[in-house]
């Protein structure tokens, strides 16, 4: 297989993989989408949906998601797709899920700054180290204009930023036009590189002495 062949693939699946990644959000919108695991396996390619209300994704007696996987199966060159839902342990500190919500109560008239204020509170509140709101397009008149929310301590890019922080995407749609909402959450009990911690000759002797006690139960 030729170099160009292999970077057409590659494309090719990366693509494919969006395309998946927006049909199953249009599609469970309303269960609270937050992100979704695609795997390939030896059987064919497992796609874990991460949903804040599981129930609406699975259906009554398993409808929704069944008619999901045969959509999968029938629109796209996926390799024996299997759909599983999990629910979202945190929906506050999940990017994607506060961008929808954050979309959605633009769509039903919030200012943008209440909106904007209440949901980076809400996710400091939940024990992020820092969260940053992104809101584009018109947001008040005819001219589109950014607006930007930050709290904590946040990475802008980087690869501290690729490692530390989540980032979720969602449109509101109003009557002036559509407005773009972007949510960065760098996730609780990160540790930064910068940070280190240095100990005294006094607690290195103790630590060790304790690792040493320790050592002594074990055996």
């Amino acid at each position: 297989m030729s170099k160009q062949s292999i970077l057409r693939s590659i494309v090719n699946r990366n693509v494919e993989r969006l395309l998946v990644r927006e049909f199953l959000m249009k599609n469970t919108k309303k269960s609270g989408f937050g992100g979704l695991e695609i795997r390939r396996t030896p059987n064919g390619t497992d796609l874990t949906i991460h949903a804040e209300r599981p129930g609406m994704v699975i259906g009554r007696k398993g409808k929704i998601i069944n008619d999901l996987q045969k959509r999968l199966d029938q629109e796209f060159t996926l390799t024996n797709p299997k759909l599983k839902v999990e629910e979202v342990k945190n929906p506050t500190l999940n990017a994607q899920v506060m961008a929808e919500k954050i979309a959605a109560s633009l769509e039903r008239g919030w200012y943008h700054r209440r909106s904007c204020h209440s949901g980076a509170q809400n996710i400091m509140d939940a024990g992020a180290r820092g969260v940053i709101i992104t809101v584009a397009g018109k947001l008040t008149g005819s001219r589109n204009r950014t607006e930007k929310y930050i709290r904590g301590h946040v990475k802008y890019c980087g690869e501290t930023a690729l490692q530390h922080m989540d980032k979720g995407y969602s449109v509101a749609v109003k009557k002036l036009g559509t407005i773009g909402v972007t949510v960065e959450i760098m996730r609780p009990g990160t540790k930064l590189p910068h940070e280190i911690t240095v100990f005294s000759e006094e607690q290195l002797s103790i630590q060790a002495a304790q690792e040493e006690a320790e050592g002594g139960d074990e055996q």
